[in-house]
């Protein structure tokens, strides 16, 4: 009887603390690196600046923009595996000062320090995003999309990567706020 009253009691707190799990935007498929170093000329990265990658995967994009462009980059990334994985890369390359994962939702994350956004998500992802960053983006932030626009955004330029090295093709979109 005392068993199954502490379990009554203790159950329904359990499931007060529970927090519902993120909504995962975009399946996880990696850019290749000739297209993340054209995604970041494109933004028009700079040393210096602060830069988000928003589902940063096994952290390539953050990886080369505080590698090579030498800014203060910060990727989120939902999934477990991928956010040890790249933390653990950046460590591993002495970034840490400069890049960070972190593991989290990027719809409850705070961007508004950024000059520039990385994103690879699917069109539906971008139009769920779109508020957050319409509210919280400074004026003059870049955007550069990775093959899916942003309705109700006009691209400012629209770069067509015919191969990538790979035999795939791509368009990046980049957005000024």
């Amino acid at each position: 009887m005392t068993r199954s009253l502490a379990l009554l009691l203790v159950l329904p707190f359990g499931l007060l603390c529970q927090q519902p799990e993120a909504e995962k935007l975009a399946p996880y498929y990696p850019t290749p690196e000739t297209v993340v170093e054209k995604m970041l000329q494109l933004g028009g990265l700079k040393a210096g600046e602060k830069m988000f990658d928003l589902g940063s995967g096994d952290g390539r994009v953050i990886v080369m923009a505080a590698q090579k462009f030498h800014a203060d980059a910060t990727g989120i990334e939902l999934d477990q595996d991928l956010h040890k994985q790249s933390t653990e890369r950046i460590k591993k390359l002495g970034l840490d000062k400069t890049a960070r994962i972190i593991r989290g939702d990027i719809m409850k994350q705070d961007l508004s320090p950024a000059n520039m956004l990385t994103v690879y998500l699917l069109p539906s992802s971008n139009d769920k995003i779109r508020p957050m960053l319409e509210k919280q983006l400074k004026k003059g932030t870049r955007i550069v999309s990775h093959d899916f626009e942003f309705s109700g955004w006009t691209a400012e330029k629209v770069e067509h990567i015919e191969d990538d090295g790979e035999g795939r093709s791509h368009t990046l979109y980049l957005y000024r706020r």
